[in-house]
């Protein structure tokens, strides 16, 4: 990795500009090249209504977004320069080159980490940087926006599976379907706001902190695994990809 890809990102446009070097560079299959192009569009997106004036507190949220971003770069930088990765991302990055795995199945464990984990820990970091708190107006009501958002990126998401488990034949997928109808972006946030809440009380409280983020950590890997779990392989594409 170069310089510029292990330092942290300081903008929005710089995230975007990270992420579609991402994109780029790795295999369509690779499970984190699945759960990229994801990120990837809902990044786009905050990006799109920033400039449009969507949100409340722009510079918030801007910050946030960065924030949050750069814990999954340090997630794939661990990985890729031989490090362990903290065990919420452990199942992507590990389940990561199984071909039996789909595209969904790897970008809905790429969500359930990142915002079951990574997410509750960024708006604290934001919150204290900005020195405002989570119920301070208007930090909920752009959270809020926010999930707008993801909810778009995620129905994207389903309808090209949607599309491509019809080829496969319904009794078939059955499993398949039932591990992807496990993980809803929509419950993610909300679980993550309860998350927020107790840690922002938490945060000058170092064993319950560390304790109560050590539990998130442990239950967001078990979600995980059960995401990657592979059940039937994927339709292969006219180039190859799945």
């Amino acid at each position: 990795m170069t310089h510029s890809q292990t330092r942290a990102a300081q903008s929005v446009a710089e995230v975007v500009e990270r992420m579609r070097a991402i994109k780029d560079r790795l295999d369509p299959r690779d499970g984190v090249a699945c759960f990229n192009r994801m990120y990837l569009r809902v990044t786009e997106l905050v990006g799109e209504r920033l400039v449009a004036g969507y949100f409340h507190d722009h510079d918030f949220v801007e910050r946030l977004d960065v924030v949050f971003a750069n814990l999954s770069f340090d997630a794939l930088g661990a990985a890729e320069a031989g490090r362990p990765v903290n065990q919420a991302w452990q199942p992507l990055f590990e389940a990561r080159d199984d071909r039996v795995v789909w595209p969904v199945q790897f970008a809905f464990a790429g969500m359930n980490a990142h915002l079951a984990h990574d997410l509750p820990l960024a708006v604290v970091t934001t919150c204290i940087e900005r020195r405002t708190t989570p119920d301070t107006p208007p930090v909920h009501a752009d959270y809020l926006k926010v999930n707008e958002l993801l909810a778009q990126a995620e129905a994207e998401v389903r309808a090209s599976f949607e599309a491509e488990i019809i080829r496969v034949g319904t009794r078939a997928a059955e499993p398949l379907e039932h591990i992807v109808a496990s993980f809803s972006i929509a419950r993610a946030r909300d679980g993550a706001w309860a998350t927020i809440q107790t840690l922002w009380h938490q945060r000058n409280l170092r064993p319950l902190f560390d304790a109560t983020l050590t539990a998130v950590t442990t239950s967001t890997a078990l979600a995980g695994r059960m995401l990657v779990t592979p059940v039937l392989p994927p339709v292969e594409q006219p180039d190859g990809s799945a």
